[in-house]
């Protein structure tokens, strides 16, 4: 098993945020992180990333336990994460926030930018000079996404991929995902509202609800009552 979350509890000073989650993730799979607007989804995902602490509970990353590692720690591991509003560097060049997404890496590793990313997002190659600030919305997404691919993951988190962005973009990022999961050689944590983008590239989702894990199943259940219930506004 690549990642298991057993018993998370996370508080928010006399907030009980996440409740008991668990959790477990395949290489090659892809988990839907499901639920409505401050459900925890979020918060959940920082403290896989160990950007929030945990109360209680374990995060298991291939057999080692990172629950108190640093974020930096868990990047080096193998973890990636596309962050919600994607947080590139909008003063840096589109070229210098790729390098950036190689800061784990040393030596010849860290200087030369993987050209497999300008085939999954050819736009990029052709604004390798241009500001991260000057890009549109979905292309900001792109870069952000292909930043974090330039760590060579195991794990990949995303969280709202597809939040802002214009229908033909969310397409190509759909296509992108599904490949990183055909390929089979990293594991794909995603939190999405858009439930139909989740359900074309989901293997098995969880449904989260006041921090608590309250429906989970493969991705032939998505479309149940019980689901669609949790997630109505």
């Amino acid at each position: 098993m690549m990642l298991q979350v057993e018993q998370l509890h996370q508080y928010y000073g006399s907030s009980h945020t996440l409740r008991g989650i668990s959790l477990t993730l395949e290489k090659g799979q892809c988990l839907a992180l499901l639920g409505r607007n401050g459900v925890g989804k979020t918060t959940l995902l920082k403290a896989l990333m160990g950007v929030l602490p945990v109360t209680q509970g374990r995060v298991i990353f291939n057999g080692q336990d990172i629950t108190r590692m640093a974020p930096h720690e868990r990047a080096r591991r193998g973890i990636a994460y596309v962050p919600q509003g994607r947080e590139i560097f909008s003063r840096l060049t589109v070229e210098e926030n790729l390098f950036m997404g190689m800061a784990t890496k040393s030596g010849k590793n860290a200087s030369v930018i993987n050209p497999d990313v300008f085939e999954l997002f050819p736009v990029l190659k052709e604004m390798l000079q241009r500001r991260g600030g000057d890009l549109s919305g979905g292309q900001q997404q792109q870069l952000a996404i292909a930043r974090a691919l330039l760590a060579e993951p195991q794990l990949i988190i995303f969280d709202e991929p597809t939040e802002g962005i214009q229908p033909s973009i969310i397409k190509d990022i759909e296509r992108v995902i599904r490949l990183l999961r055909e390929r089979g050689n990293m594991g794909i944590l995603l939190c999405e509202q858009y439930f139909d983008f989740a359900h074309a590239l989901a293997d098995r989702f969880i449904v989260l609800s006041r921090g608590e894990v309250v429906a989970t199943g493969t991705q032939d259940q998505m479309d149940s009552e019980d689901v669609k219930r949790h997630l109505a506004v």
